[in-house]
């Protein structure tokens, strides 16, 4: 029997591999663009950059060293000049694809950091595979810009899995409105009409503010803003202020917000504060026909009508009143039933003579307010 050389000895110490083969390999050495491996086989092993992983730019050094072990998968036996071709992030995929089949079939939440924000959706990289999220399936809400969302971590499901066609659908709004439906669940189960609570500003319109309440956003109404007047809700208030708030009424899932807190009514006090007589100063809020409304707080208005504005004869009121002049008049009436003040300029002036003023009693006309304002707005209408 012939004897052996030390050469094939050598060899036959040596594993054979074939293209496919998972093989696990020792670092031998590293630079920034491929990793050298021993694989147990006469060849070294290259694993380059692009075959570590499909993240651009990443520095091998910073991943491996010497001495460390790998798994890896055989991409090519002899590369022309006698090296083995290695593949980490396929082995990775396959992996990773199964990985993704199971998350798909039990509906578990998986995270991951968005990858790139792409014309229409965001892309997330999962053990090497790649999910794609839809723009309609990336929240509950219209996202106009999804640039926000790049390099954070985000949750979502796998919606749809097709390994043959490698498609694989993310899907975030799933988890928001679930989660939305449970806090909006547990927020009906503890509030009720009265209640005082705390929320944040979400948007603001003309005609009021939405304010999430954790699950729920209620309707913050431009009237219920405050006891007095409020002209336009965006210079009172702008997306993400918190405010605590009245829960006005509950209809259904639709909650009524109000800021009108009952100990800050400013008609609690106002019988003795603006009793018949008194002599009180306030702004010219609006002018009508038959009158003036003179805003003497917040909350608080009071007409001085047409005929009480001179002692000589008026027109109409913005013959001798402009809007935010400040007047000074006498309280004549106070219904606080319905909350109504009437006021006069000729009371401040010293009485008429007995003979001239019975002349006057008999050229007082009775008025009634209320019928005044509706035949306004009707003529304003028509």
């Amino acid at each position: 029997m012939s004897e052996l050389t030390f050469e094939q000895m050598l060899e036959e110490s040596l594993k054979t591999i074939h293209t496919g083969e998972i093989v696990e390999g020792t670092v031998i050495d590293v630079k920034p663009e491929e990793i050298i491996l021993n694989i147990g086989y006469k060849s070294d092993g290259v694993l380059t950059r692009n075959e570590y992983t499909n993240e651009p730019g990443v520095d091998l050094t910073t991943i491996a060293k010497p001495g460390d072990t790998m798994e890896v998968k055989v991409l090519k036996v002899n590369d022309g000049e006698g090296q083995v071709l290695l593949t980490y992030k396929r082995l990775a995929a396959d992996r990773g694809n199964k990985r993704i089949e199971e998350a798909y079939e039990n509906r578990e939440v998986l995270t991951a950091k968005v990858a790139q924000v792409l014309d229409g959706g965001l892309s997330v990289v999962v053990e090497e595979v790649r999910i794609f999220i839809p723009a309609s399936l990336v929240s509950d809400t219209y996202e106009k810009d999804l640039n926000k969302y790049a390099g954070q971590e985000i949750q979502f499901v796998i919606s749809e899995y097709n390994p043959k066609r490698r498609r694989y659908i993310g899907d975030r709004k799933q988890l928001i409105m679930e989660e939305k439906a449970e806090l909006q669940k547990k927020l009906f189960e503890t509030i009720k009409v009265g209640d005082t609570v705390e929320g944040t500003v979400k948007n603001v319109t003309d005609f009021g503010a939405f304010i999430d309440l954790g699950g729920c956003d209620g309707l913050l109404h431009i009237s219920e803003m405050s006891w007095g007047r409020v002209e336009n809700p965006k210079k009172v208030f702008k997306v993400g202020d918190v405010v605590k708030v009245l829960i006005k009424d509950i209809s259904g899932t639709k909650i009524a917000l109000s800021l009108k807190f009952e100990d800050q009514n400013p008609w609690k006090g106002a019988a003795d504060k603006y009793a018949i007589g008194t002599e009180v100063t306030g702004k010219v809020a609006r002018m009508t026909d038959f009158g003036a409304f003179i805003e003497l707080e917040p909350g608080i208005d009071a007409l001085l009508h047409v005929s009480q504005i001179s002692k000589e004869h008026i027109d109409k009121p913005s013959d001798v009143l402009k809007s935010g002049q400040e007047v000074t008049a006498k309280v004549v009436d106070f219904n606080e039933a319905d909350k109504k003040i009437s006021l006069s300029i000729k009371a401040m002036f010293a009485p008429e003579p007995k003979a001239e003023k019975e002349e006057s009693d008999a050229d007082v006309v009775s008025v009634d307010i209320d019928a005044m304002i509706a035949e306004e707005s009707e003529e304003t209408e028509a």
